[in-house]
Order: structure tokens, then C-alpha cells, then sequence
């Protein structure tokens, strides 16, 4: 596409959604570049260097990238790929590689290979960077890991860093789970937080910069309409594939009860490689009506279960015939993620004691933060009783979240 062309396009779609932006949430992206911005100074006739993918977007599906590029105010010199790539084309888990963005024809670096932080080289060619990708709310996506490893690197540089906000698809009035241990912290648990946090991504950064005393001088740039309370489908936006399971908001909503289900046990499946990734709980020895009643007695807020049978397409359990649960949400405000995946574990370890096989401490470490619950599950503590161990931690990060928040 011409700069002339890509120019036009992004016009005529900008134009087509400003009646709409009225009645939806505004991202920060949008925020930042609106005409006569109050935030424009940050970015204006300076060298940007952007952290994104494909779940950086306007309100209009416009990439951030793109609007950077064609936006005369600024001068979009360096792009930077986190997991999946910045066009979204690599699969979970896959490194990405150094390359030039065929859309804007600006240089991309890798955040997701040898290095998962700006290199040096790099930040000392740019006046500030910008970080715009959306998360899901949990611990475990990446996306907020990156963030802390690009705000360790701009304080190291002396690099300002932007951070345009978005939505936490969870709402932001709640969160679960046990704080991670020093010894299990990865890429997949980076910073001293409990699974779900209840922050946008401007207020993780916010809560990093200032729990971890990295030193970033660190901006946010707020959403205009957004309240604590709302979640996905509230915000009036379309979601975009944030990553290629991911691809809608029932995904999000439910990564962290599935995906905790099946990273904590061997022979569980959460629906990935199938046609509904994440919506599903299942595997070869569940007889899938009697775990339909089981759950649905349970009266869990916010969501129903069905029963339902399917074979993945690839993947672990690839052409094996897996009985279980779809997870239909009915109220993601009331629906609780984790609360969610204790009593679906309990539930399946009461029923099936013999088949119910947790993972390995690594798993267990690096995914819930410590190794209690293989002693809670196996002593056949209750979901309360579990829950009850997380309080004191969680006090103490209650309070070190409250100095983040900023709506």
C-alpha cells in the first residue's frame, strides 16, 4: 500500500467511527492522537519506537503502528515484536525473529528470542518509546512481562516510556489467586502479583515501576470512558485477536479458568486445537453429562456448563476423544475466573480420584506461584479453604495496587 493510499484509508475509517467513538470507550491510542491532544507533546516531532501486535488498534481496527506512520506529528523509526510476532503470525511459544514490517517499512526487533528487551542499540536512537498491546488480565500472557522488561530497559537508558492504555477485559474490580514466590517468577509469572490483578495495562506499569522501584520515567495515556466495573462487553469495542487462541472475548474471560486447569494437570484438556479454544474442559475418562450437573448444581456466578464431546485437531490430545464441559458465559461481570478453576478441579478430583493426575512442581510452581495447592487438592481442602490461604498476600497487594489505579 502507497503512503498516499494508506493515508486515505486510515481518513475515511477514522471518519466513519467518530460518531461511534461517542458511544464506546476511547483507547489511549486514540487519545494521544486526537487533534489538539493534550498528550501529543509526548510523541511530537520526537523519535518513537512502539512496542505492539495485533491487538494494538484504535476503535476504528486502525493498527497503532499505522496510525504512527502516517501521523505527520511523529517520527516512527524502530518497531518492537513481542510473543506472536507484530503482525500476529507466529505461533505461542515460537521465537520471533528480527525483520522490516512490510505495512510501514519500519525495522522490527524481536522481544520474544534471544533478548525479550529493547536492545541498547536500539533505545539510544529513539526519544521515547510507546507500549500499546492488550492484554487479558492474568499473570500468565506474556504481554505484561514484556512490559516489564521494556520498563527495566528504558530506566537503564534513560528512555521515557508511554504506555497508551486498554481495557482489562476481567473488569477491574477484582482479582484471585496467590501471590507468585521469588523462586517460580518467569516470563510466564514476572512480577509480584496474584494470577488475576484487576488493572488496565497502564496501571501494571504503573504498579511495576513503583513495587520493583525500576526508576522508568514512566507516562500513561488514559482511555476516556472506561470505569472499573465494566468489563469486555461493556466498553462498546470489538475485541481483536489478541493471540491465536484468543481470538474473541469469551476466549479472554476464560483463558485463566482453562488454562489454569490444563497447565495443572496431565490428562485435562482446555479446549486448544479445537474449534472453541479455552471454552472447554475435557478428557478421555469424564462422563460428560454427570460433570454437566455437577457444575451446574454448583450455581457458579456468572457462567452455565454443557456438555459436549469433540476430537482436537492438533496439539496434545490430537484426534483423541475427549468428553466434558463448554463454559458458556452468561454474566462476565459476576463470572470469577480462578474461583471458577478451583471448583472445577475439586469437582473432578471428588469424581474421578483415580484419573485426576496433577502436573509436575514446575507446572504447579510457575503457574499458581507456589506448590500449595497440590497438598490443598490432595488433602481435599475446600475451594473456600484455598482461598482463605491467599488473604494475607493478598492484603498486602491490595495495598500496593491502590497507589496504581487511576480510574
Amino acid at each position: 500500500m502507497t503512503s498516499a493510499l494508506g493515508k486515505a484509508l486510515m481518513t475515511t475509517l477514522l471518519a466513519a467511527c467518530s460518531v461511534q467513538a461517542q458511544e464506546r470507550v476511547q483507547l489511549g491510542v486514540e487519545v494521544l492522537l486526537e487533534k489538539n491532544s493534550r498528550f501529543i507533546e509526548l510523541v511530537e516531532g520526537r523519535r518513537v519506537g512502539l512496542i505492539t501486535n495485533p491487538s494494538g488498534v484504535d476503535g476504528a481496527l486502525i493498527p497503532t503502528a499505522d496510525r504512527l506512520a502516517h501521523d505527520p506529528r511523529v517520527q516512527l523509526v524502530q518497531l518492537y515484536g513481542p510473543e506472536h510476532g507484530i503482525r500476529g503470525d507466529v505461533a505461542a511459544g515460537d521465537s520471533v525473529g528480527d525483520e522490516r514490517d512490510a505495512a510501514t517499512e519500519v525495522a522490527v526487533q524481536s522481544l520474544y528470542g534471544k533478548s525479550k528487551r529493547p536492545s541498547k542499540e536500539s533505545l539510544a536512537a529513539l526519544d521515547v518509546v510507546l507500549f500499546d498491546i492488550q492484554d487479558v488480565g492474568s499473570r500468565t500472557y506474556t504481554y505484561i512481562s514484556t512490559l516489564g522488561e521494556a520498563l527495566k530497559a528504558c530506566a537503564e537508558a534513560g528512555k521515557p516510556l508511554v504506555v497508551l492504555d486498554r481495557p482489562n477485559p476481567l473488569g477491574g474490580t477484582r482479582f484471585e489467586g496467590p501471590m507468585i514466590e521469588e523462586r517460580w517468577r518467569t516470563f510466564i509469572g514476572w512480577g509480584p502479583m496474584p494470577v488475576t490483578h484487576g488493572m488496565t495495562v497502564g496501571e501494571v506499569a504503573r504498579y511495576f515501576n513503583d513495587v520493583l522501584a525500576i526508576g522508568c520515567e514512566l507516562k500513561v495515556v488514559p482511555m476516556r470512558g472506561w470505569k472499573r466495573a465494566m468489563s469486555w462487553d461493556d466498553t462498546g469495542l470489538e475485541w481483536t485477536q489478541t493471540s491465536p487462541h484468543v481470538p474473541n472475548a469469551t476466549q479472554a474471560y476464560l483463558y485463566v479458568t482453562t488454562g489454569m486447569i490444563a497447565s495443572s494437570t496431565l490428562n485435562l484438556s482446555d479446549g486448544v486445537g479445537s474449534t472453541m479454544p479455552f471454552e472447554l474442559v475435557g478428557a478421555e475418562h469424564i462422563d460428560a453429562i454427570e460433570l454437566e450437573i455437577e457444575l451446574n448444581d454448583a450455581k457458579l456466578p456468572g457462567v452455565r456448563f454443557q456438555a459436549l464431546a469433540y476430537k482436537p485437531f492438533y496439539g496434545k490430545f490430537k484426534d483423541k476423544p475427549m468428553r466434558g464441559v463448554r463454559l458458556r458465559i452468561v454474566d462476565p461481570s459476576a463470572y470469577r475466573p480462578l474461583h471458577t478453576a478451583l471448583v472445577i478441579l475439586t469437582t473432578l478430583r471428588r469424581m474421578y480420584p483415580e484419573q485426576f493426575q496433577l502436573a509436575d512442581d514446575d507446572a504447579l510452581g510457575k503457574h499458581w506461584g507456589n506448590l500449595d495447592l497440590r497438598g490443598q487438592l490432595t488433602s481435599g481442602a475446600t475451594v473456600e479453604a484455598i482461598e482463605r490461604s491467599w488473604a494475607p498476600a493478598r492484603a498486602e497487594f491490595e495495598r500496593a495496587r491502590a497507589k496504581a489505579l487511576m480510574y
